[in-house]
């Protein structure tokens, strides 16, 4: 299901380094547009920082990996040796830039993350303080900075740390702009446990259920996330600025005695929460429903909670989709939100609202172009930065309030939106060839551009995507070290005709040192989501450059129900999961095919998520054209799928409704396409890998298409991971995991 990108309390330092978006982006599993390559992205990388925090306390930090490849080809070694770079944030009083990035030990089987601080302006860019921690953010005091280690809070400033007293079990934080309150998230316990009902009992192991909701990704739902307001409360050293001691005064959980979420699980973050400019008002996210109501609906809304009333006001009653990340204006005149018009239907466009706090005015500033915004910030009084996928690439826009826009960037690349701060942007940068670097824009050097085409609504979104390159000083450079040592993929961008005589993007990746004279097995890859992007993603295990150092070409068609190429086109597999999308694969290999250099006899299919089911599908369908799959974490059944998944409102859009609905045809068809329905049809052999604490997408669906396969008498074998979601997030594990991938696909395409 759906993995993408947006990564930030339990779920962001992680995210962030998988896609990517976003997703995985990625992300990229079950990533929404909002919680796809963005949410994702951000929140995978706190998954990554909540483990680092528990694996850090009493061993040594995991620091810079040195390792020497051999052969010139990256290696998965040398993939878990690469640094990730994670969050940024930019202090606007002393210019000084703090980012995250973290390191993973193979034989420790953990990691650490790091903070950095650097003066961005020098060339090259110098850190002068390095220590362990995550989720950065500028005190804003001369150059202190808060962060959290172990989920305690800290306060740095000239390598000089003061411990926040009373702040423990923290996921994240949001800094008042006048420094003298904050914003912890905490875990809230919100269903009794056994020992509760029967203390008699205390070391019973058994769950008792009574709604729905009761899982959730890859954890039991026992437990919110709720934020509390606390003053904090410090003292200085005489009339200086050295900081005596900190300590978290009186506290107020603004959703006491509720079972509600805020952040929202399994991704949201801080990103759901602001303060406004004047210190006495708070605009959080929320969905206000549990158990059922909760399992069917994406109707959140964005509310404002004055701090001296202690009264709650909802902004978006009226919408019933997803409303998400409030921001205020900086002058505190406006506040911008994510929004969503669909109730149920998770990766629904979303759009940039903006709301006159005087008037009342409300208006979409993004919207209509069949678009979808990731991240935004407010840039000026009147004007936003925002990122959007559009024909396979993720670039940075320009939005201001009278409703013009522009794109900013425009590149084989993707980019994400770091820190807005002054006149810059910092740009979180990646490709198929290269993870995350930090980038940054001077946006008042493009404002001013004389060259600039800014016309009304700025963009013409009919015009094909072009490789026209935009330059943005890269300020880091943390894995050149291994990109030395290895001759890097060739990503190529191809159109290629649909059955219905569509024009679909295609990347084509050829592996190192390709020679147009031989010819090299092929694979297909089928993307997740299902409505996550085949963008430029970077992922650390869905690794283009890793796959192709195989002497593989890879073919990542962007078929139909992804994001990024209008509104049609993303929609058209809602309900349709056997049908055009399908068609499009075929399209993607068989138009490849043509090319002299593809082993045609040597075809490979591999995919996760929904491109996992894809696999078990085209395993059915595919008259003999491929010598290999791979399904990961896939669907199987989809009749098992519509019950045992925990997002009921995404299997009942996206499957049309439930199976035992007669009358219902959109439904009938998709349970009708159902993969298993096919297995009379499998001869081909096939490598199911699945985690067993994938609560989205079960692992006995990946055991059935084991057990079919094996009791078919087609060549089978089956990964399992105890310990991994939906994703494989353990060095070990993940080095495992690509090692099988690679056995699987050398044994049977060479």
């Amino acid at each position: 299901m759906q993995m993408h990108m947006a990564l930030f309390s339990k779920i962001f330092i992680s995210l962030l380094f998988c896609i990517c978006h976003f997703f995985v982006v990625i992300l990229h599993a079950k990533l929404k547009t909002m919680k796809k390559l963005q949410v994702i992205i951000m929140a995978l990388m706190a998954l990554v920082g909540a483990s680092c925090q528990k694996a850090e306390e009493g061993k040594a930090p995991i620091t810079k990996p040195q390792i020497t490849i051999e052969g010139g080809r990256l290696t998965p070694e040398g993939l878990w040796a690469l640094g990730r770079i994670g969050s940024v944030k930019s202090d606007i009083e002393t210019g000084w830039l703090a980012y995250t990035v973290s390191y993973y030990s193979v034989e420790e089987n953990r990691s650490t993350s790091w903070i950095r601080i650097c003066n961005p302006f020098e060339e090259p860019m110098t850190c002068f303080d390095e220590f362990v921690g995550y989720e950065p953010a500028w005190f804003g005091a001369s150059g202190w900075l808060a962060y959290l280690r172990g989920g305690k809070l800290y306060l740095r400033r000239d390598k000089e740390e003061v411990e926040v007293e009373g702040a423990e079990d923290i996921e994240g934080f949001l800094l008042s702009p006048m420094r003298d309150k904050i914003i912890l998230i905490k875990q809230v316990k919100t269903v009794p446990s056994t020992a509760d009902k029967y203390p008699d009992l205390p070391m019973a192991s058994g769950r008792i259920v009574e709604d729905l909701m009761y899982k959730h990704w890859d954890e039991w739902t026992e437990t919110a996330p709720q934020p509390f307001v606390c003053d904090l409360e410090i003292t200085y050293y005489g009339e200086g600025e050295r900081i005596k001691t900190a300590k978290i005064g009186e506290s107020t959980n603004i959703l006491e005695g509720t079972a509600y979420e805020c952040p929202m699980k399994p991704f949201g973050g801080v990103e759901q929460l602001a303060w406004n400019p004047n210190n006495e008002e708070i605009a959080y996210t929320c969905r206000k429903k549990t158990g059922l109501d909760y399992a069917v609906s994406t109707n959140s809304d964005i509310y404002l909670y004055d701090l001296r009333t202690r009264r709650h006001k909802n902004l978006t009653e009226v919408n019933k989709g997803y409303d998400t990340n409030p921001s205020y204006s900086p002058d505190g005149k406006w506040i911008a939100w994510q929004s969503m018009e669909r109730d149920g239907y998770e990766s629904d466009e979303n759009r940039l609202m903006v709301m006159n706090l005087e008037t009342g005015e409300k208006r979409y500033l993004v919207s209509g172009f069949g678009q979808s915004v990731m991240e935004f910030a407010w840039y000026n009084d009147t004007s936003l930065l925002y990122t959007d996928v559009w024909q396979g690439t993720i670039d940075l826009y320009y939005a201001t309030l009278d409703g013009n826009l522009e794109r900013m960037t425009e590149g084989q690349y993707d980019l994400g939106l770091g820190d807005v701060s002054d006149r810059y942007a910092y740009l979180l940068g990646h490709s198929m060839r290269q993870a995350n670097e930090i980038y940054r824009m001077d946006v008042e050097e493009w404002r001013n551009d004389p060259t600039r085409d800014f016309g009304p609504r700025g963009i013409d979104w009919e015009q094909p995507h072009t490789a026209l390159e935009v330059e943005i000083p890269q300020l880091t450079h943390e894995n050149d070290n291994i990109y030395n040592q290895i001759e890097r993929s060739t990503v190529v961008p191809r159109w290629q005709k649909t059955t219905d005589g569509k024009d679909m993007l295609t990347w084509i990746i050829y592996p190192p040192h390709f020679d147009p004279n031989k010819k090299y097995p092929t694979i297909l890859y089928c993307e997740g989501g299902p409505q996550s992007p085949v963008s430029q993603f970077w992922s650390f295990r869905w690794n283009f450059m890793m796959m192709s150092a195989g002497d593989y070409i890879i073919v990542a068609p962007n078929r139909r129900g992804l994001p990024g190429f209008g509104k049609a086109w993303n929609e058209e597999i809602s309900g349709d999961y056997g049908g055009q999308c399908m068609k499009d694969y075929f399209s993607a290999i068989d138009e490849f095919c043509n090319e002299p250099y593809v082993d045609k006899e040597h075809l490979g299919c591999v995919g996760a998520s929904f491109g996992g089911f894809s696999v078990y599908w085209i395993a059915g369908h595919h008259d003999g054209r491929f010598k290999a799959f791979i399904a990961h974490d896939g669907i199987f059944n989809l009749e098992m799928q519509y019950l045992e998944t925990e997002e009921k409102w995404f299997a009942n859009w996206d499957m049309g409704g439930a199976y035992w609905e007669k009358d219902n045809q959109i439904a009938q068809r998709t349970f009708e396409n159902s993969p298993h329905r096919f297995v009379d049809k499998w001869d081909t052999p096939i490598l199911c890998i699945h985690g067993e604490k994938d609560y989205r997408i079960l692992a006995n669906q990946a055991m059935s298409a084991f057990d079919a396969a094996k009791m078919r008498g087609v060549p089978a074998e089956l990964l399992i991971f105890p310990d991994e979601n939906h994703w494989v997030l353990k060095p070990q594990n993940g080095i495992l995991w690509q090692r099988e991938f690679r056995g699987w696909l050398d044994k049977w395409l060479k």
